[in-house]
């Protein structure tokens, strides 16, 4: 094939693409728009029900973990408290009430996680390199990404209204 026929069928193949995209984009852009922020929100709800349910039923796998990091109070009552909190801010989440509130106490409850990198950096870094996580670590640095999500969906927040505008 000439060149320049060559460089017209890429032309052509470039344009049918660019239009097989924006009929994606059409059908795709506006399901994203319409769900997405309410999945956002409900995968925070459920992660938070989940993990605070199992901290109330005394199952949590993380109870020595919390139990060494906040030494000064008694697991006994603490985690399961713990647990009574992260239920509230799911089940906020999930019926979509109260989010400056539950949004700020997730925000907390999440900070406090990464006192483990200060309280406890044998914990939580492989031979003290901050480089290299041990699995506790790896579990709280994803803490990250639900405080990255949490600040979305607080970023949807009706200025001086109630609830979260896209959902």
């Amino acid at each position: 094939m000439e060149p320049c026929f060559e460089i017209m069928a890429q032309a052509d193949d470039d344009v049918m693409m660019r239009r097989l995209i924006i009929r994606a984009d059409r059908v795709v852009l506006p399901f994203l728009r319409q769900w997405g922020m309410p999945a956002l929100r409900m995968s925070l709800a459920v992660v938070f029900i989940w993990f605070g349910a199992l901290k109330v039923l005394g199952v949590s796998p993380v109870v020595d973990l919390v139990a060494s990091t906040v030494y000064l109070v008694d697991p006994d009552w603490f985690v399961p408290a713990l647990g009574v909190v992260e239920l509230s801010v799911g089940f906020g989440l999930a019926i979509n009430r109260g989010l400056r509130l539950v949004l700020a106490v997730l925000f907390v409850q999440l900070v406090g996680t990464f006192l483990v990198f200060v309280l406890l950096p044998n914990v939580a870094f492989q031979d003290g390199n901050p480089l290299k996580l041990t699995v506790e670590g790896e579990f709280i640095v994803k803490n990250v990404v639900l405080l990255a999500a949490a600040m979305v969906v607080g970023s949807q927040l009706r200025v001086g209204g109630k609830g979260v505008a896209a959902s």
